[in-house]
């Protein structure tokens, strides 16, 4: 008898894994807002050079509003005024004549800028004038952001495995909410910027956590269902973000307001159950026996665990030593399980990669930019259901690699297609977006499939740690369109067939009971798991 077979007798999909699931909801809600959060609190309306307090006389002074930038400020060849320059004096010239500008002396803006509050009332750019020569610290935002979300990867899945899924996740619902709301409240630059670091950095862990509360809970048969579409809300609140951020349009109020679902998470966590799963790994047999007990009474099989008592269910996971603590070091300690640690560790490098390669290209659809944001979730919807179709259908191994390839051949089909076939490069494009979404999200439940139990939060911090340098290194792959056009397409486009080539060395674990110890992955019961799934239950019976 394995874990899985008392897991499915007590229902393994019941109405106690979807209390479960709902009550994460609300904090992960945070996860896309936060993720995507730069879109918007860093954009860059359009603005010019402040001439408001600029005095060169009376005749200056005569001049209407608009007469005043023709003479200030140099026009772009788009027609747009320039945003980083003026005249050094007043032309007084281009009244009559707009169209003789040649050599005339221009020096960088002196009092500051005026913004087109259009769209927002209020961004990091129009606080703090991040413009110009400080435009990049725009786009560095996202990067510490994203290196915290990294470093907390790896201390979340530590602690998730050394001390509980429970107790990490609320260290890490209370590490995003104080940190989330205090920087709100920045009076510089480099305060957010600490924060945000901070705020990323709680932010991993309800993403690590939750999905494996989530898996753990269910049986072979709902995994796929649970670990694929239920990742809707990820989308759905991708695509809810522009909403939110139309209507509430001073960065400072929007960062509260992503923000505040953690309070609800908070008060959720209270009836959150531990993983049953890990209790057993760790020998902590009589508090897994109590949730077990729950999860069977909420799903109205309280008979079946009135006869399993601690002696039985003590034998159902082995463990391979009940005092030893896991740590990183583990994952590379025997040869199977460093071969593992070393594919996937590649595979979620340039998933993630390729992934925000492309999420992050705003401009991507030519329209504004709360609409590009819906489409960018609305498009991941279809994308889902592919995978969890495929997943059962064809298994994880082929779906994730096959999605990879997608990518990258949507990828290189879009560096051959002539920039006036504007359509055609959106169309493609967008299947580009949707492939990429379906291998990104796909390859955390394969993951979780693949390691043991006692090191599955170690091996998957260790995957997003990957994920996020992937993610940090993105950006700056983009800026290499400076040297050669075609080079970040190149480089995304190999990304993804790599990805997808060494995905094909994983195992198949499709219909697989999930590995529990070390051995399991050392193949010694791998058959075992293999087969558990055909004789599910018979020793119950």
């Amino acid at each position: 008898m394995k874990f899985d077979d008392i897991l499915a007798e007590v229902t393994g999909f019941g109405r106690f894994q979807i209390t479960t699931i709902l009550l994460m909801i609300a904090a992960r809600m945070t996860m896309p807002f936060h993720y995507l959060l730069n879109n918007f609190i860093a954009a860059v309306p359009s603005h010019h050079c402040d001439i408001t307090s600029l005095d060169y006389g009376d005749a200056f002074r005569n001049l209407s509003h608009e007469e005043r930038l023709i003479v200030s400020i140099p026009v772009q060849k788009d027609g747009t005024l320039s945003s980083c320059q003026m005249f050094a004096e007043p032309q007084y010239h281009l009244l009559i004549d707009s169209s003789n500008v040649t050599d005339l002396p221009t020096v960088l803006c002196q009092n500051g800028w005026v913004y087109d509050n259009t769209n927002f009332k209020s961004t990091l750019a129009t606080e703090w004038d991040l413009v110009c020569d400080k435009r990049s610290l725009n786009k560095a935002l996202a990067t510490i952001f994203f290196i915290g979300v990294m470093l907390g990867a790896a201390v979340f899945g530590y602690l998730s495995d050394r001390f509980g899924r429970k107790k990490a996740l609320l260290v890490s619902y209370v590490t995003s909410t104080i940190f989330g709301f205090t920087s709100a409240f920045s009076s510089n630059f480099i305060m957010f910027a600490a924060l945000r670091f901070l705020t990323g950095f709680g932010l991993s862990g309800i993403g690590l956590i939750t999905v494996a509360l989530r898996v753990e809970w269910v049986d072979i048969k709902h995994r796929n269902a649970v670990g694929n579409l239920l990742g809707l809300d990820w989308s759905i609140f991708t695509a809810l973000l522009p909403i939110v951020a139309y209507f509430v349009n001073d960065w400072r109020y929007l960062v509260a307001t992503v923000t505040s679902p953690l309070c609800l998470g908070i008060i959720c966590w209270w009836w959150l159950p531990e993983s049953a799963r890990w209790l057993i790994s760790n020998g902590k047999v009589e508090s897994a026996h109590f949730y077990l007990t729950k999860c069977a009474k909420v799903n109205g099989r309280e008979q079946f665990m009135a006869d399993i008592n601690l002696e039985v269910l003590s034998k159902e996971i082995p463990v391979e030593n009940e005092n030893r603590r896991y740590s990183f070091l583990d994952l590379v300690r025997t040869p199977r399980m460093r071969r593992l640690t070393l594919l996937t560790g590649i595979v979620w490098f340039a998933s993630a990669c390729t992934y925000y390669g492309i999420s992050l290209n705003i401009d991507g659809f030519g329209v504004n930019i709360f609409l590009t944001q819906f489409i960018y979730g609305a498009i991941e919807l279809p994308a889902i259901a592919f995978v969890f179709f495929s997943f059962d259908k064809i298994g994880r191994r082929l779906t994730q690699a096959g999605t990879q390839f997608l990518t990258g051949l949507c990828i290189l089909c879009n560096m051959f297609i002539p920039q006036d076939k504007g359509p055609v490069q959106t169309v493609v494009g967008a299947l580009g977006k949707m492939f990429a979404e379906a291998a990104y999200g796909s390859v955390f439940l394969y993951t979780m499939e693949l390691y043991p139990t006692v090191l599955r939060q170690n091996g998957l911090g260790f995957c997003y740690v990957l994920g996020q340098i992937g993610v940090a290194v993105s950006p700056i792959i983009s800026l290499l369109d400076e040297v050669w056009g075609r080079l970040p397409s190149i480089i995304f486009t190999l990304l993804a067939f790599v990805a997808g080539l060494l995905t094909l060395v994983l195992r198949e674990t499709r219909n697989i009971c999930l590995p529990e110890t070390i051995e399991d992955v050392e193949q010694t019961r791998y058959w075992a798991l293999f087969f558990c799934n055909m004789h599910k239950g018979s020793q119950m019976r």
